[in-house]
Order: structure tokens, then C-alpha cells, then sequence
């Protein structure tokens, strides 16, 4: 097993998920020079949603102080700034899958002791249309799951959530039309009954809205409590 790793590794050697380069240090997921650049979530965070917050007595963002959100509570292990951008971009869309381990740590790493207490019974990454997974040729939000599961063994549920509705890019939305857009876009498999307690996993949180539907469906369906995990979350204020 030893041996075919090393032949992996140098056939297809990996890539670091800030500066794109072959890794420098054997064995490692991340440059150490770039671990060190990446915008970590810390203190003083929401504690709905996790976004950090400029004002250390706030407890909550202005987001989730003005709106309801299906969900119990989620957690994120960066802030989504250009250089998260360029690494999520090149996750998604050129097919560095090898970056899901690394995001999977790092969210371990800074939110996993928080994860536990939620004892969850299930990871649900947030699908994508069939059509745009076959374009894509798999699902991110899926592949770090998967990661997630080896780090915190809890199985992933893959085929309870469905995307029903081909919906647009939400990042070129506005909150409304980001509500509008994912309006049925996600409805449970028949036959399939949710487990009570669900993390869903997803790349980026914004606004919320993906996680909100996803998370109202659930719970329509029989799952008691939602959570979340995702890689990035954006700014708080």
C-alpha cells in the first residue's frame, strides 16, 4: 500500500490549495508558507451563522438579527476573500478534488469540537441539478463530505436531498431573488425519511438562502435539526 501511495504521489503530486503549486513539503496538504496567509474565522463570531463580526459585544450578524433561519446553527473554517475565491474556483470548476482533504481538516480543525456537541446522525451535501453535475462531472459539496465523514465518522447521505430545479448562479442575485431562484429547488427522495439531526455541507455561505431551503425541506420531511459546515463564510458586520 506504501509503495502505491509513492507512486501516486509522484505520478500525480498535490497541489496546494493557496498558491496552486506542487505542495513543497512531502506529505503535507498546504504550502507551509501559505497556511499562514489563509483568512481564518476567528473570535468574535455570530453564533448563528459564524460570520466574524467587527464589534466584539455583537452576538449576532446584522443578517441573522434581521432574518429567520431554518437552521439551528452552522460553522465555516475561512472568510471568503479573492484568494478563497481562486481556490474554491479552482476546486469546482478544474477538477482539484485533492483540495477537499484540506478544507476537510481545516474545518475539523476550527470548528470540529463545536460540531460535536451537535451530535449529528448524518452529513448532507447540498446537490447539484443533474444537469450541472454532469457538466461539472461531480459534486463539491459532495467529494468534501466524504472528507468530512473520515474525519468526523459520521456516514454522508447522499441520496435523501435532491436538487428538483435547475436554478441560476446565485451569486449574481440579490437576497430576494436568491429566496426567489431556490424557491422548490430541493425536495427529499421518495420513500427516504431524514435522520433528526442533519449537518448539510456546502462550499460557501452568503446569505444563507441555500442553506435556508435546504434546511426548510428537511424539516418539513422529518429531520428535527439542521446544522452546517461549509469552507467559507463572507463577511459579517
Amino acid at each position: 500500500m506504501r509503495i502505491k501511495e509513492i507512486l501516486i504521489g509522484l505520478l500525480y503530486p498535490k497541489r496546494c490549495p493557496v498558491c496552486h503549486d506542487v505542495v513543497e513539503d512531502k506529505g503535507e496538504l498546504v504550502c507551509r508558507i501559505c497556511r499562514t496567509k489563509l483568512p481564518l474565522v476567528r473570535q468574535p463570531a455570530c453564533r448563528k451563522c459564524g460570520k466574524p463580526l467587527l464589534e466584539e459585544e455583537r452576538e449576532y450578524c446584522q443578517d441573522c438579527t434581521r432574518k429567520h433561519h431554518e437552521y439551528r446553527q452552522g460553522r465555516a473554517a475561512f472568510i471568503y476573500d479573492e484568494r478563497m475565491r481562486r481556490s474554491i474556483a479552482k476546486f469546482k470548476y478544474e477538477g482539484r478534488r485533492e483540495y477537499a482533504a484540506f478544507y476537510a481538516e481545516e474545518i475539523v480543525r476550527s470548528c470540529g469540537r463545536e460540531a460535536a456537541l451537535w451530535q449529528a446522525q448524518a452529513l448532507v451535501p447540498i446537490p447539484l441539478h443533474p444537469s450541472r453535475r454532469r457538466k461539472r462531472g461531480f459534486n463539491q459539496a459532495e467529494v468534501l463530505a466524504e472528507e468530512l465523514s473520515r474525519w468526523m465518522g459520521i456516514p454522508v447521505e447522499r441520496k435523501i436531498l435532491i436538487r428538483s430545479k435547475k436554478t441560476r448562479a446565485q451569486k449574481q442575485l440579490n437576497d430576494q431573488e436568491r429566496v426567489s431562484n431556490l424557491k422548490n429547488a430541493f425536495s427529499v427522495r421518495k420513500g427516504s425519511i431524514p435522520p433528526k439531526t442533519i449537518i448539510l455541507v456546502d462550499d460557501i455561505y452568503t446569505t444563507g438562502s441555500t442553506i435556508d431551503e435546504a434546511a426548510r425541506v428537511l424539516l418539513e420531511n422529518g429531520a428535527q435539526t439542521v446544522y452546517f459546515l461549509c469552507i467559507c463564510v463572507g463577511r459579517g458586520s
